[in-house]
């Protein structure tokens, strides 16, 4: 999945210098729209392939004096690709620095920023291979209300979702029009949607809640990227094969599951032989969300050499190494499923409990039959009175 990321630089936000703004440049702390940066662009950045955003913003007046509606962040061309900063970070650096290079201006124009994102679905050759989302963070002064509808519409037969965040204390209703959750979104020569592709989000609502937010900034992209698919007949691929015959002759039908980058699951991946050590993992399901990229396979050893040894690992499992990362996940023969985390083997049953201490008169020996009457004795023998039974001895 691909990211791109508009920010509204328009003058409704009011004065960079007014701790009011929403563009504040705030020496202690970030300003709305940074939060709205760091809090959404980590719920994005997961699904990212290369952790990469294209970011623009619109509505600003540039350094050579143009009013732009669609400017690269970090200053480049709009040419493909030249927008693109890593990870959120990358955003925050791209955002402030444009910040003090740029004047907040007008007006509030949706449309030339969603006919980009437009022109960026065209790089995806082959449907089903890739998918767009724009996230648009504006305070909800739209001025081009018509000509946005009607971007969405020409767009919504495209790879593409739209998220839109509000910052600030608007109420938002074009915002909430153009979500077209109440009614489908119509142009003005009466063409409709093909399908819903965008979603509003109210950051001052979600700001203190993280998994609120990141369930409504999610909450309709699998079903968009799911009725995409359907219009373009693109069906899920069969559920691959996994063969626990690591050792032995490998089929062509036959694959395995490596974990994805991210850790969070696993990704099937396509057949490979054992002839091929270098045969690239490709991405072969479609899920909710776009899969992860594939991971190099590893030449199993030769079938006359014997299994390595598991070690301290659960019996069943088997541990190896990326060929790509050099990072270790590890394998279970039993279910045929791999894993990033170690396994550990379960732990074993406690020791039963010490049986219970005799108590004090347990403890004491067995008395001895008392002795037979003493005879007679001899005379410098002294004669001694036997000791009573152990139950009538007094207790020390």
């Amino acid at each position: 999945m691909h990211v791109v990321v508009a920010i509204d630089f328009t003058a409704s936000n009011g004065p960079v210098n007014n701790p009011k703004s929403l563009h504040y440049k705030n020496p202690t702390g970030w300003n709305s729209y940074q939060q709205a940066l760091i809090s959404v662009g980590e719920i994005l950045e997961k699904y990212s392939n290369d952790r990469m955003f294209e970011a623009y913003g619109f509505g600003a007046k540039l350094p050579n004096g143009q009013v732009s509606h669609c400017f690269a962040l970090n200053g480049q061309t709009n040419s493909d690709g030249a927008a693109k900063v890593h990870g959120v970070q990358g955003l925050l650096d791209a955002y402030s620095h444009c910040l003090t290079n740029v004047e907040l201006y007008g007006p509030t124009n949706f449309a030339p920023m969603i006919q980009r994102a437009h022109e960026c679905t065209n790089r995806i050759r082959v449907p089903g291979s890739g998918y767009y989302v724009l996230l648009i963070i504006t305070d909800g002064e739209i001025t081009d209300m018509d000509a946005t509808v009607n971007a969405i519409v020409d767009a919504s037969d495209k790879a593409l979702s739209i998220v839109i965040v509000g910052v600030g204390p608007e109420n938002f209703v074009k915002m909430k029009e153009l979500d077209g959750d109440d009614q489908a979104l119509t142009s003005a020569n009466g063409r409709r949607v093909q399908r819903d592709i965008v979603q509003f989000v109210s950051f001052r609502d979600l700001k203190n809640n993280g998994p609120l937010l990141a369930k409504e900034v999610l909450y309709e992209i699998p079903d968009q990227l799911t009725s995409y698919m359907k219009s373009k007949n693109v069906k899920p691929l069969p559920k691959p094969k996994v063969s626990s015959n690591w050792f032995g002759e490998v089929g062509a039908s036959d694959s395995f599951r490596v974990p994805s980058q991210g850790g969070g699951g696993i990704q099937p991946s396509s057949s490979y032989r054992p002839s091929d050590p270098s045969a690239q993992f490709a991405s072969m399901g479609l899920g909710s969300m776009p899969a992860a990229p594939g991971m190099q396979s590893h030449a199993p050893p030769p079938p006359d050499l014997p299994p390595p040894p598991y070690s301290d690992l659960p019996d069943g499992w088997e541990e190896k190494k990326d060929a790509n990362t050099g990072r270790a996940y590890f394998v279970n023969h039993r279910t045929k499923s791999t894993q990033w985390e170690r396994p550990t083997a379960p732990s074993a049953p406690p020791p039963p409990p010490p049986p219970p201490r005799p108590s004090c008169r347990q403890r004491q020996r067995p008395c001895a039959q008392p002795p037979p009457p003493l005879g007679g004795t001899p005379p410098s023998w002294p004669q001694r009175r036997p000791l009573p039974p152990c139950g009538s001895r007094a207790r020390p």
